[in-house]
């Protein structure tokens, strides 16, 4: 297994991953957020990493910059999209993915990371409900539970509620 970070020319192997791990439907729009972010310009750089095993891309995710509101200090990401091919599934792949991530934004000086998912699954790594009660979403969530967040360095937690701001791909109250 080896992870590196995608280029644009991994735009069709990505695609794979994710119209082979989610439903149809879903499938197309998650794939076309993971290649948008691909060619995103984004300050700070979005990172978008895959899994290489079998000769084939199995795996992705992307973390992209978010700013918060009245808060210039603090560096913070989203992780999303994520997906592994389903042949692929139960490896922990994903968890590998989630983790790699993690580390390289922790020693980039990243505050916080976001993650819109699975409270059972996200809180293995760290995430946390309460933690993110306090950053306001873009667009109002369907499932406010999946709303979390990790501190990976040291940083004071909001006190009042603010407003985060995501990357242009991920600017649509379809995906909240």
């Amino acid at each position: 297994m080896n992870i590196r970070i995608a280029t644009n020319q991994d735009s069709d192997d990505i695609k794979k991953v994710y119209l082979s791990a989610f439903p149809k439907g879903e499938s197309e729009i998650v794939a076309k957020i993971a290649i948008d972010l691909l060619s995103e310009n984004t300050t700070p750089q979005t990172i978008s990493l895959i899994v290489e095993a079998d000769h084939s891309v199995v795996g992705h995710v992307a973390f992209s910059p978010v700013e918060i509101d009245n808060n210039e200090n603090c560096q913070a990401y989203i992780l999303a999209p994520l997906a592994v091919q389903t042949d692929y599934q139960k490896r922990r792949i994903g968890s590998t993915l989630i983790k790699y991530g993690m580390q390289q934004l922790s020693a980039m000086g990243v505050n916080i990371i976001f993650v819109y998912g699975d409270p059972n699954y996200y809180e293995r790594f760290g995430f946390n409900t309460d933690a993110a009660r306090n950053y306001i979403t873009p667009y109002k969530l369907q499932y406010p539970s999946g709303w979390q967040t990790i501190i990976l360095n040291e940083y004071v937690m909001e006190k009042v509620p603010v407003t985060i701001n995501c990357v242009a791909s991920l600017c649509d109250s379809k995906l909240w």
